[in-house]
């Protein structure tokens, strides 16, 4: 027989306190901190342990008592189930002083370096229907809710439009509305799923891997000009152009309709050749009268107006002057590369995807920017001393890596290359408060400002400016 399973306790009247860094809020019972998802500070609730080891727990509100004054409605009927926008419960003023307190306490506990005064975090003008890009999944198994399953109803109809459940493949929410995007994203994932329904297109199965509808990709630029890229599981050219057809007829604003045979067991599209339905192969992005091509594999800053505002402070963090050599590590697309490219002498972007490269060199080119230089690799294979001989010492260095952070060998090139002034742009503080700690004995940290992209989640942009110190000045009367 199998040992039974140990009874998690039920803390009942627990205070909620505080919000983790992970976004989860946290409530102390003794000595031990629990993590709770959907708390608010200053909620008093009944906490059903879901996993304890030694020194925390996790857990979630079974009943909550007395909420929070600070505690406002959440605005989306999904809240709560699809796993996006876990902070909606809390104002936005309460989010900006959680994240501020996030960039905070990763700067001051893993850096451990001397800081200056944190400016105020930049907050999201937009705080709904923010985001240019919403990627869906169809899946003819739709999850049902626990209100559902109780209920003892019927559900035939199983077919579903929208998210994975977080932690679970196979299990997708349908989508009635989400509010990230503009409305039309809506509008194209509804019309996409009712022509679907009433053509007997089938919905894909993740576990068997069959099906025709597999994706969809909707991107709406802050330009108005708007791309669909929709994925097929199937290659069935006549059921795919009638569907197509009819998207192209009903929304003829459409700057670019696309799409894919996928029939691989993973969604990714990025290995896989897009074909254009009608319209423009990609679509543009405008910031500052510089204008960014966007193709179905292309990176871009998913809140466009919040990622001029990120890449304004980035530019003010440069102090650039017109005489500058910069390096733009981990460039992408080379937009902040071709964002500063006005203000500098020359810029030279590197970034490890080609794909990406291309549309950084086809930006400029765009632009009519003869001053920037794009070269694609892996950054600690392509940044080497032989690079920075042949190309030039620096003088400053903007840096923008994935959420791991720097390689080492990274961190050592650029503390070999010395350049005067350092920007570093994080999406995740933990990781850039490492690599702080690791340039701190050439660089020191002259200015910090959290930037807010991702309004009702935990996630944070921090922009940092690093200065190199100066070497002091031997004695006089040494030899």
């Amino acid at each position: 027989m199998g040992r039974k399973r140990k009874e998690l306790p039920l803390l009942e009247g627990l205070e909620i306190t505080a919000v983790a860094a992970e976004g989860k809020a946290i409530a102390r019972h003794g000595e031990m901190v629990v993590f709770i998802p959907y708390g608010a500070p200053g909620d008093i609730a009944d906490i059903k342990i879901d996993r304890k080891k030694h020194s925390y727990a996790e857990g979630h509100i079974e009943r909550l008592v007395k909420p929070s004054p600070i505690r406002t409605e959440p605005f989306c009927s999904h809240f709560g189930i699809c796993g996006g926008c876990r902070w909606q419960h809390l104002p936005y003023a309460e989010q900006l002083k959680a994240k501020q307190q996030q960039v905070e306490d990763a700067l001051t506990r893993i850096a451990k370096v001397e800081l200056p005064p944190i400016t105020p975090i930049l907050g999201s003008e937009a705080t709904r229907e923010y985001r240019n890009k919403m990627e869906y999944t169809f899946s003819n198994k739709k999850w049902l809710t626990w209100e559902q399953m109780r209920s003892g109803e019927e559900f035939p109809e199983r077919d579903a439009a929208g998210f994975h459940i977080p932690g679970a493949f196979d299990k997708v929410l349908d989508i009635d509305r989400c509010h990230l995007q503009d409305d039309l994203g809506n509008r194209l994932r509804l019309h996409v799923k009712g022509y679907a329904k009433a053509n007997g297109l089938t919905f894909f199965d993740l576990r068997a891997q069959t099906g025709l509808l597999r994706t969809m990709m909707i991107r709406i630029a802050s330009t108005g000009e708007t791309m669909v890229v929709l994925s097929f599981g199937e290659d069935s050219p006549k059921e795919i152009k009638g569907l197509l057809d009819d998207l192209r007829s009903t929304f003829p604003q459409l700057t670019s309709l696309m799409y894919v045979v996928n029939t691989k067991a993973n969604d990714t599209i990025s290995d896989l050749d897009i074909l254009l339905h009608s319209g423009k192969p990609y679509i543009e992005e405008e910031m500052e009268g510089l204008r960014f091509r966007i193709g179905p594999k292309s990176f871009y800053q998913t809140n466009s107006r919040q990622a001029h505002n990120l890449y304004k402070v980035t530019r003010e963090f440069a102090r650039l002057t017109g005489g500058e050599l910069v390096y733009d590590l981990y460039t992408g697309t080379g937009t902040i590369a071709n964002f500063v490219a006005r203000q500098a002498r020359k810029v030279i972007g590197i970034e490890y995807v080609e794909d990406a490269i291309r549309d950084a060199k086809l930006n400029a080119e765009v632009n009519g920017l003869d001053n920037t230089d794009f070269y694609a690799g892996d950054m600690k294979d392509v940044l080497t001393s032989d690079f920075i001989a042949l190309h030039g010492r620096p003088d400053v260095m903007i840096v923008d890596p994935p959420r791991a952070g720097m390689h080492t060998d990274v961190v050592n090139v650029i503390l070999d290359a010395e350049p005067e002034r350092i920007v570093y742009v994080s999406c995740n503080p933990a990781t850039q408060a490492r690599d702080l700690a690791l340039l701190d004995p050439k660089y020191k940290v002259t200015a910090v400002r959290p930037v807010d992209m991702f309004p009702h989640t935990h996630h944070v942009e921090n922009v940092v400016r690093l200065e190199r110190r100066q070497k002091p000045v031997a004695d006089a009367g040494q030899a």
